[in-house]
């Protein structure tokens, strides 16, 4: 399941260089999660490094983009070999 960004979200800026999929980017009001490229950090670590790093727990699953471990690990290759 990709994650997404509530509106919680305090614009503090540590959890877009933390994300290996340049997933996140700065929105209208907050950051933003684009779910084509985010794995929850599927093939990289084994915790997403975005919730690691986030002081206000505003980073969900975003129910929108359900994915087993299996999409999340296909999706990371997918993007990896793009690379």
């Amino acid at each position: 399941m990709a994650l997404m960004i509530t509106d919680e979200c305090i614009n503090c800026d540590v959890c877009e260089p933390e994300c290996p999929n340049e997933a996140i980017s700065q929105g209208e009001e907050v950051y933003e999660i684009d779910p084509s490229h985010c794995t929850q950090c599927v093939g990289h670590y084994d915790t997403p490094q975005c919730i690691e790093v986030c002081p206000v727990d505003c980073i969900l699953p975003n129910p929108e983009h359900s994915e087993t471990e299996e999409q999340l690990q296909a999706k990371y290759e997918r993007l990896t070999s793009a690379a």
